[in-house]
């Protein structure tokens, strides 16, 4: 009988020891640290950046001096000596034009007005002496005389007076079309040829629209060939488009070059432009602290213990210290080291600056390359 009332009683104190343990708060688990990143830190600091605008386009005669030869007769083309893109010296026979019928019919008829003209104005001579003639008519036949001999001059001029004419290059320079064959019979002022003096190119380039507003004529532009990168052409920007090339969506641009490129760069040539468009200042940051997906670039910083993503433009990528732009906070450190291992909101321990890292964002301003 005791031995059952124990047992009841020792079976009602198991119950009741249960029912506190289900009321009653969890005893405290150890903390997880697991999730914490370890990462390195540098205070934000702005420094001055050399912004530079790439461009890629094509060098070309400049159309301010460039010259469509033609001839004020028509004719027919007996020999052709140049060739399309051949370089040609001053004075030298680039088409060889016979007159046409017409024109050397023209030149015959002024010869014989000219002979009559000389003929009258004798015979008006010999009648004022005999006063058969007045003063007047001396006076009408001097004129007519010449005005014959202006005719033939004239006609002297526009080839009139040869059985061929030669089109020679009027200066140093390029044959950049030719526009007739040989044999072909051609109108008088009929465009014959394109020509480009050897001092007179530019280039034509294209550059990104959201860089237009950057961009004013008298900049400085260094361009190199595609085909001799290791020579540098230093020109100057000249006309900024205002309208956006249907074609290649960018905007063009034009470089003036100085006299001495013609000799070295050969128009039609595919060239790199980099355009001095001044400084500008922006966060200086390791180029390993920015990262970049589909929303673009980015970086972190760190709040009460937490990294935080800040999208960020990159405006200098060269280099190991990079400038970029963003809503950077001055007081949050910026992680440089440890970014890869992050996302937005993980827990952060900061750990010391490690050799060099700090002295990665204090490398001398570097060129912004804003490329086509």
């Amino acid at each position: 009988m005791i031995r059952r009332y124990v047992t009841s009683y020792l079976g009602a104190l198991a119950v009741l020891g249960l029912l506190a343990g289900c009321d009653g708060a969890s005893p405290p688990q150890p903390t997880d640290d697991s999730n914490t990143v370890t990462v390195t830190t540098m205070t934000p600091r702005q420094q001055l950046f050399h912004d530079t605008i790439e461009a890629i386009g094509t060098a070309v005669g400049d159309p301010n001096r460039a010259r469509t030869l033609s001839l004020a007769h028509g004719g027919q083309v007996v020999s052709v000596a140049a060739n399309a893109g051949q370089r040609v010296q001053r004075g030298a026979t680039l088409l060889t034009i016979s007159p046409d019928p017409t024109t050397r019919q023209a030149f015959q008829q002024a010869q014989t007005a000219l002979e009559l003209a000389r003929g009258d104005l004798q015979r008006t001579e010999k009648l004022v002496v005999q006063r058969l003639a007045t003063q007047s008519q001396l006076a009408a036949a001097r004129k007519s005389l010449a005005d014959a001999q202006a005719a033939l001059e004239a006609q002297k001029a526009i080839g009139g007076s040869s059985a061929s004419e030669a089109v020679t290059a009027p200066a140093d320079g390029v044959v950049t079309a030719l526009r007739v064959g040989l044999g072909e019979r051609v109108a008088a002022n009929a465009p014959l040829l394109d020509f480009t003096p050897a001092h007179a190119l530019v280039a034509q380039l294209g550059v990104q629209p959201q860089s237009g507003g950057k961009l004013k004529a008298g900049m400085p532009v260094q361009l190199k060939s595609v085909y001799a990168p290791a020579e540098t052409f230093v020109g100057t920007l000249r006309m900024v488009g205002q309208s956006i090339d249907p074609q290649s969506h960018l905007l063009p641009a034009q470089v003036e070059l100085p006299a001495s490129t013609g000799t070295r760069l050969l128009a039609g040539t595919a060239v790199t432009a980099q355009i001095d468009a001044g400084n500008f200042r922006a966060w200086a940051v390791p180029r390993k602290a920015v990262l970049h997906d589909d929303q673009g670039d980015y970086l972190f910083q760190v709040h009460d213990g937490h990294a935080k993503r800040v999208d960020v433009t990159v405006r200098s990528p060269d280099g190991d210290t990079v400038g970029v732009q963003g809503s950077i906070d001055p007081r949050a450190p910026i992680v440089v080291l440890g970014v890869y291992e992050l996302g937005d909101g993980d827990a952060v321990t900061v750990s010391a600056p490690k050799d060099g890292v700090a002295a990665a964002a204090m490398q001398p301003p570097a060129s912004s390359s804003s490329s086509t």
